[in-house]
C-alpha cells in the first residue's frame, strides 16, 4: 500500500491550509466537518472561504506564505495542506511540514505529502472512504457513487443503537465469538431493518427482547461449506462472501487463492488443511473431526474449498461426519475448475457441432491409479475434463487412443485457470505429453479433450499478467 488508510481525530486540533482557491476552500470545508480549527493562509480567498471566516468558522491570514507569520500556530498545527496554485510554493509549504514533523497534504502531487484525502461517504458514524492515491480521482469518484448506493441512509442509527447496548451486551455475554454472533443478528434482522426503516424505538425494543431472551446454555455453531471457485476473487458468490466474512475458524485446502483468503476476518483462525498428490497436511479423518469439534464449541466454522466442494472436493464425506454428529452446516456451491478454466480459455464444454455431452473424470482415484472405464469415453461428440490428472496424463492419451480415439483430438492443459498465472497448452493426444514435459508445466492442471478445443484460438479473451 502506498497509503495506509487512517481515520484522525481532528476536533478542536489546528489545521492549516496554504492556499485560497476552489481546492484550498474544498480541503478547509472538509476538515471544518471534522471539527478542526482551520487557519487558511492566502493573499486572496474565494467567496465560501471568505464566508466562512465571516462566520468564525475559519481563521484567514491575509499573507502569502510565511514561517514568521504563522510562527505563533506552530506548536499546535497537526496537518498542514498546500494548495496553491504555485509548485514552488507547495514545494515549500511541503518542506517546512517535513522540517517541523508535521503531516502535509499537497493537493496537486500526493506523491510529495504524507497525507490524501479520500472521496467520503458519511452517514455518522458510519464513514467510508476511498482513494486512488491521487492517480485517479475519477475512480474515486465512481467507486464513492458505488458506496453511496450501497449503505442505507440510516446506517448512522443503527451505528447508534449499537453504541448504546455495547456495554449491555458485553456483560450479559462475555464470550466474544457469541457476542458478535449475536450482533450479526441484530444487524441483519429484524431489529437492524427496524433501524434502517428510521425506526429506531422498535429496533432498540427487540434488542432489549433479544438480549433478555438470550440462551448462555445454547452454543450455535455451524459450519459452512463453501466453494471458492477455481481461484479468481471475483467468481465467489455473493453468499460466499457473506459467510466467509462471518466464520470463527477457517480451514482451507491449498487450491484456495490468497485474494480469497484475505477476505477473511483479520481476526478469524485460519488452518491450512491443504491435500497434494501424496501429500496430505491434516488427513481427511482428522479435518472431518476437527469440523465438528470446534462447531460444537459454538464456533462458526468455515470449510473453504477449491472449485465446487461436491465435484471432487470430497464435500459429501465431510458433511456425512457433520450431518452424524447433529452440526448444522450450509453449502454455497462454487464455480468448479472445469466450467472456470474452460471459459477463462475460451473452450465452451458443450456446442451444438462439436459435442453434445460432458464428462468430468478425476485423474486418479483413491488407490492412486488410473483404472477407469476408457472405452466409456472413447466417443467423438462429447468433451472429457480429467481433474488432477498431469502425473497420469500420458495414461490417459495412450488407453483414449488404444480404446479408439483419435490420436489427432484436440486437447488443451490449463495450469493455474482464472488466476494471473493462467498458461494454456495445446496439443493432441499423440502430442500432449512430450508438449507437458518440454514445457515444465506444474499443478494445479485442468485436461480438457474434445473437438471444442479448437474454438480456443478464435474464444481466447482472458489475458493473464
Amino acid at each position: 500500500m502506498e497509503f495506509l488508510p487512517l481515520f484522525h481525530k481532528l476536533e478542536n486540533k489546528t489545521c492549516l491550509v496554504v492556499g485560497g482557491g476552489v481546492i484550498a476552500s474544498r480541503r478547509a470545508h472538509i476538515l471544518l466537518q471534522a471539527g478542526a480549527d482551520v487557519t487558511v493562509i492566502s493573499p486572496e480567498i474565494e467567496d465560501t472561504l471568505t464566508k466562512s471566516a465571516e462566520l468564525s468558522k475559519l481563521k484567514w491570514i491575509r499573507s502569502t506564505f510565511d514561517v514568521d507569520a504563522i510562527e505563533h500556530l506552530l506548536e499546535r498545527i497537526t496537518l498542514v495542506v498546500a494548495a496553491t496554485d504555485n509548485d514552488s510554493v507547495n514545494q515549500a509549504v511541503a518542506r517546512f511540514a517535513e522540517d517541523h514533523n508535521i503531516p502535509v497534504n499537497v493537493a496537486s502531487d500526493a506523491s510529495k505529502g504524507d497525507v490524501i484525502f479520500p472521496s467520503i461517504i458519511d452517514r455518522s458514524p458510519v464513514i467510508a472512504a476511498v482513494a486512488s492515491g491521487s492517480k485517479s480521482p475519477v475512480i474515486s469518484r465512481l467507486l464513492r457513487g458505488t458506496l453511496e448506493a450501497a449503505l442505507p441512509a440510516h446506517i448512522g442509527k443503527l451505528t447508534d443503537i449499537a453504541g448504546e447496548f455495547r456495554a449491555k451486551v458485553r456483560a450479559k455475554i462475555s464470550d466474544s465469538n457469541r457476542r458478535r454472533a449475536f450482533w450479526e443478528r441484530f444487524f441483519q434482522g429484524p431489529a437492524g431493518a427496524a433501524a434502517l426503516a428510521n425506526d429506531p424505538q422498535t429496533s432498540r425494543d427487540m434488542l432489549v427482547d433479544a438480549l433478555d431472551n438470550f440462551d448462555l446454555d445454547v452454543h450455535p455453531g455451524e459450519v459452512y461449506l463453501i466453494g471458492s471457485g477455481p481461484g479468481d476473487p471475483d467468481l465467489l458468490t455473493l453468499k460466499a462472501l457473506r459467510l466467509i466474512q462471518q466464520a470463527d475458524v477457517v480451514f482451507y485446502d491449498r487450491l484456495v487463492s490468497q485474494p480469497i483468503l484475505d477476505m477473511c476476518r483479520r481476526d478469524a483462525k485460519l488452518v491450512n488443511v491443504g491435500k497434494a498428490r501424496s501429500e496430505h497436511t491434516v488427513p481427511q479423518d482428522q479435518i472431518n473431526k476437527l469440523l465438528v469439534e470446534y462447531a460444537q464449541k459454538g464456533h462458526r466454522v468455515l470449510r473453504l474449498k477449491g472449485g465446487d466442494p461436491f465435484i471432487f472436493g470430497r464435500g459429501g464425506e465431510e458433511l456425512e461426519e457433520l450431518a452424524t454428529s447433529g452440526v448444522p452446516f450450509q453449502i454455497v456451491p462454487g464455480i468448479t475448475a472445469a466450467s472456470g478454466c474452460a471459459a477463462y480459455s475460451g473452450i465452451p464444454l458443450t456446442h451444438r457441432d462439436y459435442s453434445q455431452s460432458v464428462r468430468f473424470i478425476t485423474g486418479h482415484l483413491k488407490n492412486d491409479t488410473c483404472d477407469l472405464p476408457w472405452h466409456e469415453y472413447a466417443h467423438e461428440n462429447q468433451t472429457l475434463v480429467f481433474y488432477m490428472g498431469l502425473v497420469g496424463l500420458p495414461i490417459i492419451c495412450k488407453q483414449l487412443i488404444a480404446n479408439g480415439m483419435r490420436s489427432d483430438m484436440p486437447m488443451a492443459l490449463v495450469q493455474k485457470g482464472t488466476t494471473p498465472d493462467q498458461k494454456v497448452l495445446l496439443g493432441t493426444l499423440e502430442t500432449m505429453p512430450e508438449l507437458v514435459q518440454s514445457n515444465d508445466i506444474k499443478p494445479p492442471t485442468l485436461i480438457i479433450i474434445g473437438e471444442v478445443v479448437r474454438l480456443h484460438d478464435k474464444l481466447a479473451w482472458y489475458r493473464a499478467d
